[in-house]
């Protein structure tokens, strides 16, 4: 099973995928304020969620972490994203979203220039009229943010070729500007924790499933980085240990003969046992000859609030002290044709600055579940799973569960019919696209506002 990020080819079995790269599946009850995708399984899972949710918890601040690619129209399966980060920022996040011009350019050949065009015009625009709050919400330039291929070129350092074609299935004929954009994107990623841009906290990235392998890989990266570790051990209790690296030898009390200066190595340890008692822990055992400490009264879930005071010390050591980002991931939305939904098959999808009479030309057009004939259809009923009007309704349109749940019955009893269920979506989806549009039009100005 190979997941590209540049080319998805469609997901079939979420499960699957859940199982082999070690995704968490997301219980919508546990979440404040489930929105339509979360109670209906479409975001479906998430590496390291409950980080930010216990942030949250305890009034700590976080952030999101978006990104579009500038090389065509939005659609509605980009709309998506926009509404995660809209969830994320009315619970008290910021966000942050990135154009990545630069990966447009390595991997799609497009122009600096074009990419802007492209990223004002039809995305920009649209997101005035999703509701994010401008205040709270910054949108950059790859291009003109020096800081994240800084970023990009450091956290380079732990990685290399061999593991980039494991996780990308890179090859001898891939252009090393495609091989560096992954790095610039962990950049991204990582860099809204740097003081000037909000300082340390989590920050989610919700992404579509293709996204998962930049997610994986700026992890392991940003895990290489860090000066303590926190892990469990066998007895269910947390213990760290120093991590030993070039540029923190000196400081982990490593003599250049290779012994271990005493004195310099007891200061470390007392510092981080300082730093785990300001997390609320104290039973500790430290051993400072190993370079390690056990906390006997801390266990996995209480990892995060220690990892978070040790990186406040790893900075003030002199470190990165980066946190891990976390992520949710969302199921693809189905194309109008029944297949993959993609921007350069315009019949594929609906396009937030399509006219109404075009949307209503796809949908009628677009891939049904019901049966050849009325008769039949009365009979045996249609399929919602397959039907694309339907599948519209439960991902984009219609955000009343009782009344989506009353759609299917009906529809599966026969008792709706094909023509039927598409009147319904092209309704639903004229009203949403006709308030989004008066929305957009109010917002204009508001663009300038986004751009900082």
């Amino acid at each position: 099973m190979e997941i590209d990020p540049w080319d998805s080819k469609g997901v079939k079995n979420y499960k699957e995928i859940c199982d082999k790269f070690g995704l968490d599946m997301i219980d919508h009850t546990k979440l404040p304020n489930p929105t339509h995708l979360h109670r209906r399984g479409i975001i479906f899972a998430h590496r390291d969620l409950d980080n930010v949710l216990n942030a949250r918890k305890a009034g700590r601040p976080f952030g999101v972490l978006s990104g579009l690619m500038p090389s065509g129209q939005i659609h509605l399966g980009h709309k998506m994203v926009i509404d995660q980060a809209k969830w994320f920022q009315e619970l008290g996040g910021d966000v942050t979203i990135t154009v990545a011009d630069l990966e447009a350019h390595a991997t799609r050949g497009l122009s600096l220039e074009k990419c802007r065009k492209y990223a004002i015009e039809e995305y920009i625009s649209n997101y005035a009229g999703m509701g994010l709050d401008p205040d709270k919400t910054s949108i950059y330039f790859q291009s003109e943010r020096p800081i994240v291929q800084k970023l990009g070129f450091t956290l380079g350092t732990k990685t290399n070729l061999s593991e980039m074609e494991a996780i990308y299935g890179f090859s001898g004929k891939t252009s090393l500007a495609h091989v560096q954009s992954p790095l610039v994107q962990a950049g991204d990623i990582v860099h809204p924790q740097m003081d000037e841009y909000g300082g340390l906290r989590p920050i989610v990235v919700p992404v579509g499933i293709d996204q998962d392998p930049h997610i994986r890989l700026t992890r392991g990266m940003v895990s290489k980085t860090n000066w303590f570790n926190v892990n469990q051990n066998k007895n269910g209790n947390l213990t760290i240990g120093l991590s030993i690296q070039d540029n923190n030898q000196e400081i982990m009390g490593m003599r250049n003969d290779g012994g271990v200066d005493k004195n310099q190595r007891k200061m470390i340890i007392d510092k981080a046992v300082s730093a785990i008692n300001k997390a609320g822990f104290n039973q500790i055992n430290s051993n400072p000859k190993h370079g390690t400490i056990d906390i006997k009264d801390a266990i996995a879930e209480n990892q995060n609030d220690i990892q978070y005071q040790l990186l406040n010390l790893e900075r003030q050591l002199g470190g990165m002290g980066l946190m891990q980002p976390s992520s949710t991931y969302h199921q693809f939305a189905v194309g109008m044709t029944g297949g993959k939904m993609s921007s350069s098959q315009p019949e594929t999808t609906m396009f937030l600055n399509d006219s109404m009479k075009n949307i209503e030309k796809k949908i009628n057009s677009s891939f049904s579940g019901g049966q050849p004939t009325v008769e039949e259809h009365r009979a045996k009923g249609g399929n919602p799973d397959v039907d694309v009007a339907y599948q519209y309704l439960r991902y984009f349109f219609e955000e009343d569960d009782k009344e989506l749940e009353k759609i299917r019955e009906e529809y599966m009893s026969g008792q709706l019919l094909t023509g039927e269920i598409k009147a319904i979506c092209i309704e639903k989806a004229s009203e949403w696209m006709k308030k989004h549009h008066e929305l957009k039009d109010q917002n204009q100005h508001l663009i300038k506002d986004f751009l900082n």
